[in-house]
């Protein structure tokens, strides 16, 4: 008995030392190339539209929260803390990366050994003899990644991990900037709204005034007609207003996870201060931009997929060892007489598969290569993007002085007709006409500075939003990403 247990005790100890010198090999050896982060198009060390031109610069009293904090809009605020939480896209991507970061976890489990434990029990019969078996077995194996594989394959869900949690982040970011521009849509709606009630009001006062004259016989039936054409069309004017303004709140309501039926906005006089955005350096899109950080990190899981395919091409090294007792009866199961072990290790090696390792090696290849021309691609496409709302923005702050001079006009030009009007100066037609030019003007206006606030968001979210690729959980240690909306939909 004590040489059958110096046997098992010398084969597994065996087994331990050759377990240990192929972990000390798999600490090296790994095919494939290691990431090196692509090169993209040379940045600038400025944007284009901002040469002559003040930029602003952060400061230190500047609002370090959440980007929409910048706008001071308190009915702003609570709904973009909803968009996280209750938005049903981003539910959507919140699920792929709760998977993606399951399969990195999973990933890293295949490097530790597997243990198992068996139990079971037949009963059998051969001609006229009856037999029983019970068994108790524990097995455990490990695939010695001698090349690399598994690291490699870990290497690969980890990136994509990271990849899809920056593409979370870019689609918290699109539905916050489409909030904000679907609500400053929708209070530009309700100064426009008010700033047709307030010529209703005019125009009423207006009629009263030409129905008397007429009734007096001052005034002739087509001033009349003119008076009561600019009353009624400014009423249909305003309602044409009103549903468009409907729509655009339940669009938010749809944003916010909410239903339409139940969900309102209350119409306010919206006051507004446009902010000061500094704009940085080009090259830090690349740290600012969850789409360009999740293109990297594509790039990252695509290289590290042409090691797992180059890894196919040597053979898979598997140590294992079980030991349990087996009897016919029960009663003796856990006996010593009843021990059974066996040990020993695997090689697999494919001798032939007719050029199929090497066609998945040169599909992760041209893969890597795809995902490196999408790299440079989104980092051209994030510069056209700030390119373009920069010039936008600062064309629009001229456009809108030049707007702003022209309503001041208009309205003035308006209430001179009117008052040589009154005076039978002039007839009704010079007042409609000036009138209408003035209300033309004054919703010139409210959609020069509707256009400056959407143009303002874009460029936020243009310049990431305050997003930095920091935020991304880490090779080492995860972290949360939308911690509210992980517990909201778990």
């Amino acid at each position: 008995m004590k040489d059958n247990r110096l046997q098992t005790i010398t084969a597994l100890g065996r087994l331990t030392i050759l377990g240990l010198v192929m972990a000390s090999l798999t600490g090296c050896a790994m095919v494939g190339p290691d990431y090196k982060p692509p090169k993209t198009v040379t940045l600038g060390n400025q944007y284009k539209a901002a040469k002559g031109w003040s930029v602003a610069t952060p400061q230190a009293a500047q609002n370090k929260g959440p980007w929409w904090q910048v706008y001071h809009d308190a009915t702003l605020n609570k709904l973009m803390k909803q968009v996280a939480i209750n938005n049903q896209n981003v539910a959507q991507y919140l699920a792929q990366y709760q998977k993606a970061r399951a399969l990195a976890q999973a990933a890293g489990a295949n490097l530790a050994p597997n243990v198992s434990l068996s139990l079971s029990s037949s009963r059998a019969q051969k001609g006229q003899i009856l037999s029983n078996n019970h068994s108790l077995q524990g097995n455990v194996s490990w695939e010695v990644d001698l090349w690399g594989k598994l690291r490699r394959t870990r290497q690969e869900e980890r990136a994509s991990a990271q990849s899809s949690a920056a593409e979370l982040a870019s689609a918290t970011l699109s539905a916050q900037s489409e909030l904000a521009q679907d609500y400053f849509e929708l209070r530009i709606f309700d100064a426009k709204i008010k700033l047709y009630q307030q010529n209703i009001e005019i125009y009423q006062r207006y009629l009263n005034v030409v129905e008397n004259q007429y009734k007096a016989g001052k005034e002739t039936r087509d001033a009349l007609a003119q008076a009561r054409t600019q009353l009624h069309g400014a009423r249909s004017s305003k309602l044409n207003l009103v549903w468009q303004r409907a729509q655009m709140e339940n669009a938010i309501a749809v944003l916010i996870g909410r239903s339409a039926s139940n969900f309102s906005i209350k119409p306010v006089d919206f006051k507004y201060e446009l902010p000061k955005i500094p704009t940085a350096l080009p090259s830090q899109l690349l740290q600012r931009r969850p789409d360009i950080a999740q293109a990297e990190r594509n790039v990252a899981a695509a290289n590290a997929a042409v090691g797992v395919a180059i890894a196919g091409y040597f053979p898979d090294v598997t140590l294992s060892a079980s030991g349990g007792f087996s009897s016919s009866h029960w009663a003796d199961l856990l006996k010593w007489p009843a021990r059974m072990w066996s040990i020993g290790p695997s090689i697999t090696e494919t001798l032939l598969d007719f050029g199929r390792t090497r066609a998945e090696v040169r599909q992760a290849k041209a893969s890597y290569r795809a995902s490196v021309a999408s790299y440079r691609q989104s980092v051209l496409n994030a510069i056209k993007e700030v390119e373009d709302y920069l010039i936008e923005s600062h064309v629009l702050a001229q456009e809108l002085k030049e707007q702003q001079q022209a309503t001041a006009s208009a309205k003035e030009s308006a209430r001179i007709t009117y008052n040589q009007y009154v005076a039978g100066m002039i007839d009704y037609l010079n007042v409609a006409t000036t009138q209408a030019t003035s209300l033309n003007q004054q919703q010139s206006l409210l959609s020069l500075q509707q256009t400056q606030l959407i143009n303002s968001v874009q460029l936020i979210a243009a310049l990431g939003g305050g997003w930095e690729r920091s935020e991304l959980p880490g090779m080492r240690r995860s972290v949360r990403v939308n911690q509210d909306a992980a517990k909201s939909h778990e």
